[in-house]
């Protein structure tokens, strides 16, 4: 990692990206909402879900970069307008996924996070155009990307002049075929020692399996994360996009029902934890 310039190496106080009324970095927070907007219903339903279960931010895909071309691609400027009114009426910071560079000033207008997606994180030039677009960045790590490599792209972004960089651990490509991809939680704690930057977990895209959404989600918390972003439909199975890996919003109510809990449980070990040095020095 020598060759790396990152200032996060040797800046010792963890950023903490503000965005509304979240800041990322401190405590646990959880991102939800669908893979796709498909309708001005369907986005608010679910919306409402997500923030009544304890959502902090909510996500949703305007523009869908899919394997086929004849995948649904998301409505694009509509569904950045029903994304924006979702957010304002629920009182929820937005974020979503931009996949053009030229697209990323007027997109920037509609979400509090622009979100690079695992296909996109090498697109250099998109990262120098959202490090210039004065919003947060959620930078997913690249499916078949080593650390070094997600954090020099990171770089890309901090070194257009935008600090708000969160990495996002979204699962790596790997020979195991039971899940959609392979959960590396390990970066969780690698990414600690190498950065000051926030992470978050993405246990949705990283398993395919709701079934294995909330262990992960728990694991999650305990290996340090930042938060977590999981996929929510009010009806998974007429979903558009992702629709066996989504969760409902009861099935996402019963995650938080456990993280909460938890979190409070590590947030009390940690305080005392730091009573007992304090007392000690």
């Amino acid at each position: 990692m020598k060759n790396l310039k990152l200032t996060s190496i040797s800046q010792v106080q963890k950023t903490a990206v503000k965005i509304g009324g979240v800041t990322m970095g401190q405590g646990f927070c959880a991102i939800a909402g669908p893979c796709s907007i498909e309708s001005q219903s369907q986005m608010m339903e679910t919306a409402e879900a997500v923030k009544k279960a304890g959502a902090d931010m909510l996500r949703g895909g305007a523009f869908k970069p899919r394997s086929s071309p004849y995948s649904f691609q998301g409505l694009g400027l509509e569904g950045l307008k029903i994304l924006a009114r979702a957010g304002r009426e629920t009182g929820l910071p937005v974020i979503t996924e931009v996949i053009d560079p030229r697209d990323v000033s007027w997109v920037a207008e509609f979400a509090d996070v622009l979100q690079i997606g695992t296909r996109n994180m090498q697109n250099f030039s998109l990262l120098k155009e959202v490090g210039k677009a004065g919003r947060p960045v959620l930078l997913k790590r690249g499916m078949y990307s080593t650390l070094e490599e997600w954090l020099n792209c990171a770089e890309y972004i901090l070194s257009e002049g935008n600090p708000d960089v969160i990495l996002c651990e979204r699962g790596i490509r790997t020979f195991e075929r039971y899940t959609r991809n392979t959960l590396d939680l390990s970066a969780v704690p690698a990414m600690r020692a190498l950065t000051h930057l926030p992470i978050i977990v993405d246990p949705t895209h990283s398993t395919g399996r709701p079934e294995l959404v909330a262990p992960m989600s728990l694991a999650a918390l305990a290996a340090g994360a930042d938060g977590i972003m999981v996929e929510v439909h009010r009806r998974p199975q007429e979903a558009l996009c992702d629709a066996d890996q989504a969760l409902t919003p009861e099935q996402f109510a019963g995650i938080m029902a456990k993280i909460r809990p938890m979190q409070e449980f590590l947030a009390g070990i940690s305080k005392e934890k730091n009573r007992k040095a304090s007392s000690i020095g």
